[in-house]
């Protein structure tokens, strides 16, 4: 019996019926071994080597594992195939006592039969160079997290945490809003006439006066302008006409993935990641079983194999014809820093359409491998074809444009249309014109504008900035953010992400006496060091101890000042029992206290107790009901006789009960309405 080795328990039913009855599968459930959870775990007097030790949780399993191993004809270790998968294979083998050359690292991009059973074949020794560059990233996170964070505490707030990718990421954030904030908005007037030509009306922009570019800046110059072409005929001045081609998408990296579930699922980041761990792993399909629906998810890559690009032009060849299929198929170069070491994330098989697997997925995992499905098919059709009509149109000295674009052929937007953003480009068809015919003008209008400043981030833009600016990689997106917002350094406006006050705090402090490491372009250069020491073997110890030397004088700098962020203790009326003077509400490590202002003549402490904020009544006890905070930071209404009464309400009720069904009353919308039925109070 052959043992294969894998991560994530999920995966275990799909692959096994793939390998067959010769092969067991283990999984590790993630890491095995880390650095210690409590201490600092470094050597720094050894180039930083780090102290691993068994996770306290997997002794039995490594137990497990040890027995298995023993009784093994062959051990194959199966984990992801990127860097942090390569690592769990290098710690796993040294737990069993394997040898660096023994040839037991096998790797999969999908979970496949085909792509199983050809990974047996080609078992190779582990790849020490990837190691290493876990390694080095897990030793500079550990640098940064271990030695800056207390810092933070120390002169800002106490429970506080900082990172390497964390807190540039912060940094993007603070900035746009700082550049919101100091944004002037600008008045300007858009001029527009909508032109009869027959039967059809159809509306032009001015863009010109006396020849050069032109926007009025206030009402008095927009008067002018319809004073000076109210009433009078326009000239159809010159025609442009053209044919425009728009050449389909790459199927989805982590980032673009991420960042179109966003735009056009409403998928959160940290949902968007949690479906595609399903896909990945493998879903209970009706009739088939448990089965892997979509390739590796963590990638930077725009590759496919050469198998999956021929299913998938023979698929859209039979769904859509054969001019929708280039005559030769679609590449897509990845980008210049893009560790390509993976296929793009695309479906397994093109025969499971989205249509046809919906039941048996959630509503989540449904919209993404729809938008997956859809991308991939898109990524190898034929482009899209455009007629274009640009009409430039005369009045008096004043010049307008009307813009008519026509779609001649859908080409791949048959399958998959690209985010457009919240602002569509007016774009609309022109009735036919010809130059130097005069045009009659149903109305002439002015409308006041003011320029807007740029937009705050997404969870979806955020990511797109952060691969742009080379933050990060794959695996490391959605974590980051969601770091940001567990910490409260970030809140969210419907789907914009805002600074909260303590965010703005650490991003000040950071830029203070850290601005040399924690900006955009040291962060890249150091994520340019770690992908050297992957393919080009370039010592892990040497770049730590190069970051190293730098940072810890900033460390010293930084912990000796007097400078600090740290709030002002808010005086109360409470009169301390001991020797009667005012007591100050302080922050401490476990949360807000109260201490004596007549400290340290009086040490007397005692816990603080927030006023309960009463939001209606329960409609099971009568009594009041009270906000309160969940785990996650999402606020929910309780009964305030808890435990005797357990009813809760993710809005506030009213104490009322549904006329129809008995449920509760809630206030949703600023409107009072049943929390089960379909009852509305008019």
């Amino acid at each position: 019996m052959n043992l294969v080795i894998i991560e994530a328990p999920a995966k275990r039913e799909t692959l096994k019926k793939y390998l067959g009855t010769g092969y067991d599968v283990f999984a590790t459930k993630g890491h095995i071994r880390d650095l210690p959870e409590k201490s600092y775990g470094l050597d720094a007097r050894n180039h930083f080597e780090p102290i691993y030790q068994i996770m306290p949780d997997k002794k039995e399993l490594i137990n497990d594992l040890k027995k298995k191993a023993e009784k093994a004809d062959k051990v194959l270790i199966a984990t992801d195939p990127d860097r942090e998968g390569e690592a769990i294979s290098w710690h796993i083998a040294n737990v069993l006592g394997l040898a660096p050359t023994d040839k037991c690292r096998i790797e999969f991009n999908e979970i496949s039969q085909k792509a199983v059973q050809n990974a047996l074949t080609k078992p190779r020794a582990i790849d020490l160079k990837l190691v290493n560059a876990q390694q080095a990233r897990r030793v500079l996170d550990r640098i940064v997290g271990y030695k800056l964070s207390p810092i933070l505490c120390k002169k800002i707030k106490p429970r506080l945490s900082a990172g390497r990718v964390q807190s540039v990421a912060l940094k993007l954030v603070v900035d746009r809003e700082r550049e919101i904030e100091a944004f002037v908005p600008e008045e300007y007037w858009n001029v527009f006439a909508m032109l009869i030509k027959g039967k059809d009306t159809f509306k032009a922009s001015l863009e010109k006066k006396s020849g050069k570019k032109f926007v009025p800046k206030n009402k008095d110059e927009a008067d002018e302008v319809l004073k000076a072409i109210n009433g009078k005929l326009f000239d159809v001045a010159k025609l442009k006409k053209s044919m425009t081609k728009s050449h389909a998408p790459a199927p989805f990296t982590t980032s673009t993935m991420q960042q179109d579930a966003l735009n056009k699922a409403g998928l959160s980041i940290k949902r968007t990641t949690q479906a595609a761990q399903q896909l990945y792993e493998g879903v209970e399909i009706a009739d088939e079983g448990k089965i892997a629906l979509i390739t590796y998810i963590r990638t930077d890559s725009t590759r496919v194999s050469e198998d999956a690009q021929n299913a998938c032009r023979e698929y859209a060849r039979k769904m859509y014809g054969e001019k929708f299929v280039p005559e030769k198929p679609n590449i897509y170069v990845a980008k210049q820093n893009a560790q390509d070491a993976h296929e793009a994330i695309r479906p397994i098989n093109m025969n499971m359409t989205p249509e046809k697997v919906k039941a048996s997925l959630s509503p989540d995992n449904y919209k993404l491998y729809k938008l997956i499905y859809e991308r991939f098919l898109a990524s190898q059709m034929s482009e899209a074809i455009y007629s274009n009509v640009v009409a430039n149109i005369n009045c008096e000295n004043y010049e307008f444009k009307a813009v008519g674009k026509t779609q001649e052929f859908a080409g791949y937007t048959a399958a998959y249309r690209e985010y457009e953003g919240d602002e569509k480009q007016e774009i609309s068809k022109l009735p036919p014109l010809e130059e130097g015919e005069q045009l009659s003008v149903k109305e002439v209008k002015a409308e006041q504008k003011f320029t807007k400043p740029p937009a705050r981030y997404t969870e979806a833009s955020l990511v797109k900035a952060m691969e742009e600016k080379g933050i990060g990689r794959p695996a490391t997106y959605a974590a980051t953010i969601m770091v940001l917002l567990s910490r409260e350094y970030v809140g969210k406006d419907g789907k914009q992400l805002i600074p909260t006050e303590l965010g703005r705090k650490v991003t000040e402090y950071l830029e203070k006496f850290f601005s040399s490491v924690i900006n955009v372009k040291f962060t890249a250069h150091m994520e340019q060091r770690l992908d050297d020491i992957a393919t080009e073997g370039e010592d892990w110890h040497e770049v730590v101890e190069s970051f190293w030397n730098g940072f810890s004088k900033l460390l010293s700098a930084s912990d000796s000042s007097d400078y600090s962020l740290k709030a002002e203790p808010i005086e109360t009326d409470i009169i301390c029992e001991k020797c009667g003077h005012k007591m100050l509400l302080r922050e401490g490590k476990f949360g807000k206290f109260l201490g004596c202002s007549n400290f340290p003549k009086c040490k007397n402490i005692k816990p603080f107790q927030e006023e309960k904020k009463v939001v209606g009544k329960c409609p099971e006890c009568g009594k009041n009901m009270i906000a309160r905070k969940s785990k996650k930071g999402k606020t929910f209404f309780s009964c305030e006789g808890y435990p005797e009464c357990k009813f809760m309400s993710w809005y506030p009720t009213t104490g009322e009960k549904c006329p129809e069904c008995g449920n509760a009353i809630i206030i949703k919308n600023k409107q009072k309405v049943c929390s089960n039925c379909k009852y509305k109070e008019v």
